[in-house]
């Protein structure tokens, strides 16, 4: 056990509001929770709190902000003390919608962070109650019906400073990461749970700072992921990624771009980490040459776009 309990919320940044929320909300399924301004409060059927993700018009795409709760409020205090060891802190703040005092702060990459251990629960209303009391809310079947927020992969220009961070300030478990030829470390996947991944660093190709890769969302069943890809043709949804497996970490993947260019993706399956000794897994440049776990070969975009963009030199 960690001072983390999980990945909080995250915050999106999109240059085209209605068309994004139009996805999150009748491509995705998710629903509106309350809206501040430029952003919507959107949520999964299953997330235990009010909201998962702050998705807000901007001029740029990019994600803007991601939340990690703490297990108490001690193990809150504890993790800001850490990080402001590291001299990466930038102060407490109110907090968010249904949230509160947050303590903010940046990894080594320039990446936004909140720490925080106070939120309300999701109360719904009457129209979304569920018919069993221990899920948070109805399921709607509505679009891919998606239940969580499951985890987020940001680009850095050194995954291994910002993968250090992570382990040593915040308490993260490495569970397995990429190794090239030459030493760099190219992906770093970490959990604060027994879940496979929460939080993953891979190299930025452009060797740019504080962009993102992408957000994945989670189904129930590896037939969902096959729905999903459905659902996003049907709506003209890019697809960057038809459904397949993962080899790291095992997991089922859907990809493509929502409107305002943020790469998501639609997971189930994955493997879980039961031992409190287990080894990192450590994958080599050319284990990772041979694709996915189906052999599916890696598309190249997969390495080299993320948002906000950025332009290509030469």
């Amino acid at each position: 056990m960690t001072d983390l309990a999980h990945l909080g919320p995250v915050e999106i940044l999109t240059p085209k509001g209605e068309e994004s929320l139009r996805f999150f909300v009748d491509v995705m399924g998710m629903e509106v929770e309350a809206q501040e301004g430029q952003s919507y409060y959107l949520r999964c059927w299953g997330d235990y709190q009010r909201w998962s993700t702050k998705l807000t018009e901007s001029s740029t795409s990019g994600m803007a902000c991601l939340g990690l709760r703490a297990w108490d409020p001690d193990a809150l205090e504890r993790l800001v003390s850490r990080v402001e060891g590291t001299g990466l802190g930038e102060g407490w703040t109110d907090g968010d919608l249904g949230r509160g005092p947050s303590y903010r702060f940046r990894d080594p990459d320039g990446h936004v962070f909140e720490l925080y251990y106070e939120v309300e629960r999701y109360d719904p209303p009457e129209h979304l109650k569920p018919a069993h009391k221990n899920v948070p809310g109805r399921y709607t079947g509505r679009g891919c019906a998606v239940k969580r927020l499951d985890h987020i992969n940001i680009l850095a220009e050194d995954v291994r400073a910002n993968r250090e961070f992570c382990v040593d300030a915040l308490g993260y478990r490495l569970y397995e990461r990429i190794e090239l030829e030459d030493g760099t470390e190219s992906g770093a996947w970490m959990s604060a749970s027994i879940a496979a991944h929460e939080l993953i660093y891979t190299a930025d190709a452009y060797g740019a700072r504080g962009r993102l890769h992408h957000v994945a969302f989670w189904v129930d069943t590896r037939e969902e992921c096959l729905r999903a890809a459905d659902i996003w043709l049907e709506n003209d949804i890019f697809i960057e990624a038809a459904p397949s497996k993962h080899t790291i970490a095992q997991g089922m993947f859907l990809y493509g771009y929502e409107p305002g260019g943020n790469r998501v993706e639609v997971t189930s399956g994955g493997r879980l980490v039961y031992a409190p000794d287990e080894p990192v897994v450590v994958w080599t440049e050319a284990e990772r040459a041979k694709g996915q776990a189906w052999g599916v070969k890696t598309i190249e975009a997969f390495h080299t776009y993320g948002t906000p963009p950025v332009e290509e030199s030469g």
